[in-house]
């Protein structure tokens, strides 16, 4: 199993992941190049860019000051979510030993530290999914099947590190849990890491011209 996970395994589902995005954006992008034609008549770059600028950054958003926990908790997930897999020593091991170059690797404290904050917040994200009713209605089967999945390979990744249980089984099962992972992710609402930014881009364009070129939001420029 090992051998498997280590090898194909994990070469198809990085395959799948980056074919499957790819291919994801380039038909969305088709689809709107056909159905919005009038948009990139009035496409602004600069509004563009704002737009997904001032998403990224906590204070900038009108969200991160109405709700600062749930939204600056929400933005820490996403960051741990995507620097502890690339800057972990681990990985960047196995880089260096598959395809010759690795990144920087922060200190093991530090990725202990953040593997245990991602998880809190997850459950923390999973306990709001269960108690609001307002979310608790928008949520389906899949929604807690997919946080549950997304917080599988820091669970198990680091029972695996502190060698908790079998090493070899957690080992594995880390493994399978982040390449199942990345399998789903171009197929499901996990997408939206990398759907986010066209479709930030696109209404920042669009709503910035309104306001740029008509001096209110909601006028249209055709």
């Amino acid at each position: 199993m090992y051998l498997f996970l280590a090898g194909p395994g994990a070469w198809v589902a990085f395959v799948v992941f980056g074919v499957g995005i790819l291919v994801r954006l380039a038909f969305l992008f088709g689809i709107s190049r056909e159905r919005d034609k009038i948009f990139y008549n009035h496409l602004s770059w600069k509004w563009g860019v704002r737009s997904i600028w001032h998403w990224l950054l906590p204070p900038a958003a009108l969200t991160y000051r109405k709700k600062p926990i749930f939204a600056f908790s929400v933005w820490f997930f996403h960051l741990f979510l995507l620097v502890t897999p690339l800057f972990l020593s681990a990985h960047n091991i196995l880089l260096q030993r598959n395809l010759g170059f690795s990144l920087w690797s922060m200190p093991d404290y530090i990725a202990d530290f953040i593997t245990v904050l991602f998880v809190l917040i997850g459950m923390g994200l999973l306990l709001r999914r269960l108690t609001r009713p307002e979310v608790r209605l928008l949520s389906g089967p899949r929604d807690y099947v997919l946080l549950l999945l997304t917080l599988a390979p820091f669970i198990t990744g680091f029972l695996a590190y502190h060698q908790v249980g079998p090493y070899r089984v957690m080992l594995c099962l880390h493994m399978m849990a982040g390449e199942i992972l990345l399998l789903v992710i171009p197929f499901t609402k996990l997408s939206h890491a990398f759907l986010f930014f066209p479709s930030r881009f696109f209404i920042g364009s669009d709503m910035g011209g309104r306001r740029e070129q008509n001096g209110r939001a909601g006028a249209r420029t055709w």
